[in-house]
């Protein structure tokens, strides 16, 4: 009789311990289950791009590729101050190639004379001529002619216009002449001849520093 009890006994401990663990079993999946069916967002990211504007250029024209105009040219204008500084800087150092650009252009020449070939007139006769007036108006200068001051130019106010067909010309231009360049060498004032100037667009170039050839 009490074996009996005692077995019925262990019975009921044993099926309350599996009562137990199955609770704890079920307890722990629907712990599992909720955990599992959370989402985790992934914080938004905006990628910013810089955009970067592409560099500006600035582009220089040459003027002799533009077309003439009838605007007369006058002597206080900075850009002919600025050229007549490059000019008189060349004939101080006997460095005419750096004075090119105060030269009358040479695209400008194409637009305005008569001549089968005047990019080589240009080069050949003038340009030529103009190296050897720098050269001549720095022996003029003497043998400080470095440390010249150059004083500006005097242009005589006697322009004129002149028309096509007049002096070889297809194009019409301002031109002066016996225009003068002032330096002061050594406590004396030499006066460089200037002797022949024409216009482009409103400017002043010189043509001719020494005798016209």
């Amino acid at each position: 009789m009490n074996t009996n009890r005692l077995t019925r006994s262990r019975r009921h401990i044993g099926t309350a311990i599996i009562g137990l663990l199955t609770l704890g079993t079920l307890a722990a999946c629907g712990s599992g289950g909720s955990q599992g069916s959370g989402t985790t967002s992934a914080p938004d990211s905006t990628e910013t791009t810089a955009t970067t504007a592409p560099p500006t250029t600035s582009t220089t024209v040459d003027p002799g590729t533009l077309p003439q105009t009838d605007q007369k040219p006058t002597a206080d204008d900075p850009a002919f101050t600025a050229r007549m500084n490059v000019l008189a800087d060349a004939i101080r150092n006997n460095s005419p190639q750096t004075a090119i650009s105060t030269f009358f252009p040479v695209e400008a020449y194409k637009q305005t004379k008569k001549n089968t070939n005047p990019a080589a007139d240009w080069n050949n006769r003038l340009i030529a001529s103009f190296r050897e007036d720098v050269s001549a108006a720095n022996k003029k200068l003497g043998p400080d002619a470095a440390s010249a001051v150059f004083q500006g130019v005097t242009v005589p106010n006697t322009a004129t216009w002149v028309k096509p067909g007049e002096e070889y010309n297809v194009g019409p231009y301002w031109r002066v002449l016996n225009s003068t360049m002032n330096f002061t060498v050594d406590g004396r004032a030499v006066a460089i001849p200037l002797n022949s100037m024409i216009s482009w667009r409103g400017q002043w170039y010189v043509v001719h520093l020494g005798t016209i050839r």
